[in-house]
């Protein structure tokens, strides 16, 4: 008999049941990888249940059916482009690189709205209704699946799987509980929610340098330079180009020199090559997937036919962690896994056969790939996660993946793949980045400026812009042109300047709304909706956006400035940060504090680091009773001191009495000292900005104009 894999229906917690077709043994159905672990049912579902799937199917089809109601909106499916609400979209959970035909009749690495596989599965459906309350459906399978929204839910796929449906009064509640299910993001190291700059290649290594030291000299804010696939030899993993790369060591101890950080890309294929040690241990120790007949398969990438590893197996999980440990030795800050769908090159729009096998082992059991498909990604970030927890004991890691799977935040962050150098593709990258934190992984951006494509001055200039506001920040494109700020002339460097500020001066808002991710399960990016779930006219809004409950975001996403912004009820105000112009540059969104919001903004800087450095400014906005409340998490930045009690979590409050706004420290938790340190207060009025006139300790008194 198959070992027990807790597949069985029932009451998982109160607001969680799970449900199998009938007929269908839980004991023959396969382990689930979007739990962070086994959930046995404790009790049957109580005839009070109000979302219940209907099964139908047959012996190769087998179809799971939810019917709504005409105001439910939903949302979720993961990595999809196009809207953010999903109603009338037909999802497939099949990770892929996509490729579009072209009017010349030629595929291209680019997706668009009517893709609907992307590099990422995320079998996992947001139901919000019209009063506001929600529930989510979470196909429990890794087996290719369909995810028809046209009539209501309906899930479809060859082999039978588990639904599981959580009920709760608010979508937040839903978001939440799915990341007690999958899982939440560890707290990422904190350089990296600065901005990084990327492209398909920086060759060799001395332009590296030189980009960096170009940076520091125009006085750009950057933390992260990214080293793609050309400083391999030859494309070979694990290895680098004696011309281009001789020493990459040096390389790394210059960037750190400069105050930057690296991350350097790994991809799962493995050259075939006799000689090649990768491949020579891969073959010995038998690492490679295999066909129906027991040879190893190959697939044309990169460095030409390539194997590919088999990430079901302990031993070759470990192998690769092994590997990746001895190349971190060369000081890489962070790894980058890339074309892990897993993706070959050639032809275009290839895809691994899905009879290939898969050894398995430990508590997954062997299998072919189509099983195993769509967490291939998944697995190949969790080992190199591993490798690096194991080779920096002290040192949070930081993962990059193409591809993933429902609970992959576990492992690593996303970002939304080869988009383009249009506005489509910057218009989507909102909607997308939402989608994701609404499918758990709040850790995500696209590649600013389009990867495929050169932006014009104007459309780079507005992606930094939002770029500057979305969870991951990146500039990233390929072999196309340079795209740093400073490629499309002074004015566009400007303006990209005062993004990159803005960016730096939220770093504290940032880092505490990512804080609230990883312990709470929030997304960071939040749909408008978020502000008034009941609030039907919010639940189409995909231009604007929330930053954590506080902060909105209207940016211009269209080349012809025509969308007409939903707004939630109350009093959001518009301001500026400090040395802004204020004359409104529409590449430049509009911010907008929630009344009874307290924001936290730091000095800024070149670096992260510096942006925790220095003054502290609270931006107020008094709610109609002339109160407000806002939160600020700090610690080390790095390591894991803070699982110990090496953070300060202060609640902030102000008050309006007598004409005067008082603000004092209303809750701190935490054993980490408070830092010595100027406090700024900024009170936002209909107005204008009244600044504090008097500072006495923790208490600053604001006389209100």
């Amino acid at each position: 008999m198959p070992a027990p894999t807790h597949q069985d229906p029932g009451l998982l917690s109160d607001d969680v049941a799970r449900f199998i077709p009938s007929g269908v043994d839980p004991s023959i159905l396969p382990r689930s990888f979007a739990l962070v672990e086994p959930l046995p049912a404790r009790a049957p579902v109580p005839d009070s249940w109000s979302v219940v799937p209907r099964f139908e199917g047959s012996s190769n089809r087998y179809i799971a059916t939810i019917p709504t109601d005409p105001q439910t909106s939903l949302y979720g499916t993961g990595e999809v482009a196009g809207p953010l609400c999903r109603n009338g979209f037909v999802t497939e959970c099949w990770a892929k690189q996509p490729f579009r035909i072209e009017k010349d009749g030629k595929p291209a690495p680019h997706y668009d709205e009517k893709s609907k596989s992307l590099y990422q599965a995320h079998p996992w459906v947001l139901a919000v209704r019209g009063d506001g309350s929600a529930f989510g459906v979470l196909a429990d399978t890794t087996y290719r699946l369909e995810i028809d929204l046209r009539d209501g839910i309906r899930l479809g796929s060859a082999q039978p799987f588990p639904v599981i449906v959580i009920d709760c009064a608010s979508p937040q509640e839903v978001v939440e509980r799915l990341s007690d299910l999958t899982g939440r993001i560890e707290l990422p190291p904190r350089w990296t929610l600065g901005y990084h700059q990327c492209r398909f290649s920086y060759y060799p290594g001395a332009r590296v340098h030189g980009l960096a030291e170009e940076f520091r000299k125009r006085r750009l804010p950057c933390d992260v330079i990214w080293v793609d696939i050309h400083y391999m030899d030859a494309y070979k993993v694990f290895t680098f180009d004696p011309a281009g790369f001789p020493d990459p060591k040096a390389t790394n101890d210059f960037l750190h020199r400069l105050g930057f950080k690296s991350v350097w890309i790994l991809d799962p294929a493995v050259k075939v090559e006799v000689g090649y040690s990768v491949y020579d241990e891969g073959v010995a120790e038998g690492h490679f997937l295999s066909d129906a007949q027991g040879q190893e398969h190959h697939e044309w990438t990169w460095p030409g036919d390539a194997a590919f590893p088999d990430y079901t197996r302990p031993e070759t999980r470990a192998w690769w962690a092994r590997l990746t440990a001895e190349f971190l030795e060369y000081g890489m800050d962070g790894v980058w896994v890339d074309l892990n769908e897993p993706s070959p090159i050639l032809p275009l729009g290839a895809e691994l056969p899905e009879d290939l096998r898969h050894g398995g082992g430990a508590d997954i059991p062997p299998g072919v790939h189509a099983q195993y498909h769509n967490v291939y990604g998944l697995l190949m970030s969790k080992a190199t996660r591993d490798a690096m927890c194991k080779a920096r004991p002290n040192r949070r890691p930081f993962v990059l993946t193409r591809s993933s799977y429902l609970g992959g935040q576990r492992y690593a962050a996303t970002w939304t793949g080869d988009n383009s150098s249009t506005w489509e593709h910057l218009h989507w990258s909102v909607p997308m980045a939402l989608n994701l934190g609404l499918s758990g992984q709040p850790y995500s951006g696209p590649d600013v400026g389009g990867f495929a494509g050169t932006p014009s001055p104007e459309l780079f200039a507005h992606w930094m812009g939002v770029g500057a506001l979305l969870p991951f920040f990146r500039t990233h494109n390929a072999l196309h042109g340079d795209q740093e700020p400073w490629s499309f002339g002074e004015r566009t460097e400007a303006q990209s300047r005062l993004a990159l500020a803005r960016r730096y001066r939220l770093l504290p808002y940032l880092y505490t709304l990512f804080h609230d991710a990883a312990t709470m399960g929030r997304p960071v990016a939040r749909p408008l909706f978020f502000a008034d779930p009941a609030d039907l006219s919010l639940r189409e809004e995909d231009h604007a956006f929330l930053l954590g409950g506080d902060l909105l975001v209207q940016p211009q996403l269209l080349k012809a400035d025509t969308h007409a912004f939903a707004v939630p009820k109350g009093h959001w105000r518009s301001f500026t940060l400090a040395g802004e112009d204020p004359v409104a540059d529409p590449a430049h969104p509009v911010l907008r504090l929630r009344d009874g919001a307290i924001l936290p903004v730091g000095p800024g800087g070149q670096t992260s680091d510096e942006a925790f450095e220095g003054p502290l400014t609270l931006v107020v906005s008094l709610d109609a009773k002339g109160a407000a409340v806002g939160r600020l998490y700090e610690d080390a930045g790095e390591g894991f001191g803070y699982l110990e009690g090496d953070y300060l979590l202060t609640t902030y409050r102000a008050v309006l009495k007598d004409g005067v706004v008082e603000l004092d420290v209303a809750q701190q938790e935490g054993q980490r000292p408070r830092p010595a340190r100027e406090l700024h207060v900024e009170l936002l009025t209909d107005a204008g900005v009244v600044r504090a006139s008097e500072i006495d300790g923790q208490v600053v008194m604001v006389q209100r104009r």
